[in-house]
């Protein structure tokens, strides 16, 4: 990998090809030390543009085997009952009360009955919005992280998935409305951001509302997901 850019990210949404700096692998020290908890007002926001501006921020989960940490590499946005495939189509559920609670909160769900798959609340309290987490780059815990992926051939293979990050990250649904601006399973800022292009693209394995453009993810990043 190379070593973190210190630019700015550009505010421009260009799809422009840019080559992508990718962070170092970090120690636990060092990614405390160079990064920032976002705060909750950064999720009061509107869903998709959450999802974007979380392309580039890290996902730290703190294990009693160490910490673990990924950059966020591709998102997608689901909105509320007016979006099809978002979960909270069908309105206020037991299932969908993190969706429809405060901003900041995991959401995390058992995708076909086998992987389990992370989620961010976005909007303010009340209404629904949430940004699936698809793609990670390893940061911190890479040993440890190998281990919980033995079938990944490569590391850009340990966590370009929803369902292998959370593997990578041993994510499970006991997290499911941990308030991430604090705690255990965290989301976290570069204090000095890495630039990067955004490439925006439909969403993937849905059946409905496929026409929406609310796939983002980091250009030229070997650790998006393959779809």
């Amino acid at each position: 990998m190379h070593s973190l850019k210190t630019r700015s990210r550009p505010k421009n949404h260009s799809n422009e090809h840019r080559a992508v700096p990718h962070p170092s692998a970090l120690t636990p020290r060092q990614l405390f030390a160079r990064t920032q908890a976002l705060a909750r007002s950064f999720f009061q926001r509107p869903t998709v543009e959450v999802a974007r501006d979380l392309l580039g921020k890290v996902i730290v989960h703190r294990l009693d085997g160490g910490t673990l940490a990924g950059m966020i590499v591709e998102t997608e946005a689901y909105l509320g009952e007016a979006d099809q495939a978002a979960h909270s189509a069908r309105g206020l559920t037991k299932r969908t009360s993190v969706i429809f609670g405060p901003p900041g909160h995991a959401y995390v769900y058992l995708c076909y009955g086998m992987y389990e798959c992370l989620n961010l609340v976005a909007e303010p309290d009340g209404k629904a919005g949430c940004v699936l987490i698809r793609a990670l780059e390893p940061l911190c815990g890479l040993d440890e992280i190998r281990r919980r992926r033995p079938k990944a051939v490569r590391p850009r293979d340990f966590a370009s998935g929803p369902g292998k990050l959370t593997l990578a990250l041993g994510i499970t649904r006991r997290r499911n409305g941990a308030d991430v601006t604090r705690g255990a399973l965290s989301v976290r800022a570069f204090k000095d951001a890495p630039a990067f292009d955004i490439v925006t693209r439909t969403r993937i394995g849905i059946t409905v509302s496929k026409d929406l453009p609310f796939r983002f993810y980091i250009r030229g990043n070997e650790h998006v997901s393959a779809a």
